[in-house]
């Protein structure tokens, strides 16, 4: 008997990625998509002349949560190969502002989703990128 992930498909024929901790990992980039959305939007709509630069940075996360996320969710070989480039370039990002906002504190007045490698979010943020990664290898 066929197991349910290779005769699961999307409505559009692809492989679908979010089977078992795929879903997991779905879900945990929709919370950071909200998380992420919510606090750019209301820091950049309310107090942008405060900290451009991270309320900046806030948005460029959550642009890449959704964007992985629809990945995600789509599924398909291509999905799955732009998502595994997102999610270096998520990681990358995450390690350089994380980086950035521990050497030069001062850069950042107000601290970004991805300030101290993601401590506000339960380091959530540095974890992410590299499970998605993982998962995205095994999906092939």
């Amino acid at each position: 008997m066929p197991d349910a992930e290779t005769t699961t498909a999307t409505p559009a024929g692809h492989k679908r990625l979010v089977s078992g901790p795929g879903l997991l990992l779905v879900w945990l980039y929709g919370v950071m998509v909200v998380g992420a959305v919510s606090r750019s939007a209301f820091q950049i709509s309310t107090e942008f002349d405060k900290a451009p630069l991270p309320y900046s940075l806030s948005a460029v996360a959550a642009l890449a949560y959704a964007f992985i996320t629809y990945s995600l969710v789509r599924g398909g070989e291509t999905a799955r190969k732009a998502a595994l480039v997102c999610c270096a370039a998520e990681l990358a990002g995450v390690l350089a502002v994380g980086t950035w906002s521990l050497v030069s504190p001062d850069a950042f007045p107000d601290t970004t989703v991805w300030s101290a490698f993601g401590m506000g979010y339960l380091f959530i943020p540095v974890i992410l990128p590299i499970t998605g990664m993982l998962w995205l290898r095994t999906k092939r």
